[in-house]
């Protein structure tokens, strides 16, 4: 059976205020209800491990959210998530990181993460992420030392979408910005637009209506 590792922020608000936050739930929920449709299992996993604050879980009509939300299972492992340092990255086939701002301000310069996706990625595994989560793909530099992102195309949460969602003074810093300047490239289309982008085992969307996409991506290569 294929696993996928998921790791999620400790930091449960917005940047520095007292907004709740952390990650955002539909970019969770529907990527892990993609992996149990496909027969993929995965861990969920943080900085500190224990209890990861999660917000987006009162969002009305969608139902993929609540019926994943709804669940026993899920319920245990993001209340109990693994510490970093307990983690076995032998275990995984692919590492996904999920958006919300909370990543931000912890998993956007964690070096644990970043040696143990490196370490995946230079094995032949996947890394993908969506919405703020290619934040976590920002400090993952490989053996030759050169930065992951040096050499592939990317999409991320957009300067435009910070703004219509009232966020952009509030920010740590802007991910647009930052992927601009590492990655080979960053790529957009129009705000809140489904937008996924697949660069070899590298695999990103730009907002939370690409998080089933970017499911859907890492279950097409698992299986090949």
């Amino acid at each position: 059976m294929k696993k996928v590792l998921i790791p999620v922020t400790n930091h449960a608000t917005l940047g520095k205020t007292d907004q709740a936050n952390g990650t955002y739930s539909p970019e969770l929920t529907h990527a892990i209800h993609v992996f149990m449709e496909s027969g993929i299992d995965y861990d969920i996993a943080s900085i500190k491990g224990g209890k990861a604050p999660l917000y987006g879980t009162d969002i009305e009509g969608d139902d993929v959210n609540q019926k994943v939300l709804n669940s026993e299972d899920f319920q245990n492992r993001i209340n109990n998530t693994i510490p970093v340092g307990q983690l076995n990255i032998a275990d995984y086939d692919a590492v996904f990181y999920p958006g919300g701002f909370g990543l931000l301000s912890d998993l956007a310069t964690n070096e644990d993460f970043a040696n143990l996706s490196a370490e995946h990625y230079e094995n032949g595994g996947i890394l993908a992420a969506v919405c703020h989560g290619p934040a976590g793909l920002l400090p993952i530099t490989l053996s030759n030392g050169e930065k992951l992102l040096a050499s592939k195309s990317v999409t991320a949460f957009t300067r435009e979408e910070e703004i219509d969602f009232g966020t952009i003074n509030d920010i740590p810093f802007l991910l647009e910005e930052s992927l601009a300047r590492v990655a080979a490239r960053y790529s957009k289309v129009q705000p809140w637009q489904e937008f996924v982008i697949e660069d070899g085992r590298v695999i990103t969307g730009q907002n939370p209506a690409s998080a089933h996409g970017v499911g859907l991506a890492i279950a097409k290569q698992l299986a090949s």
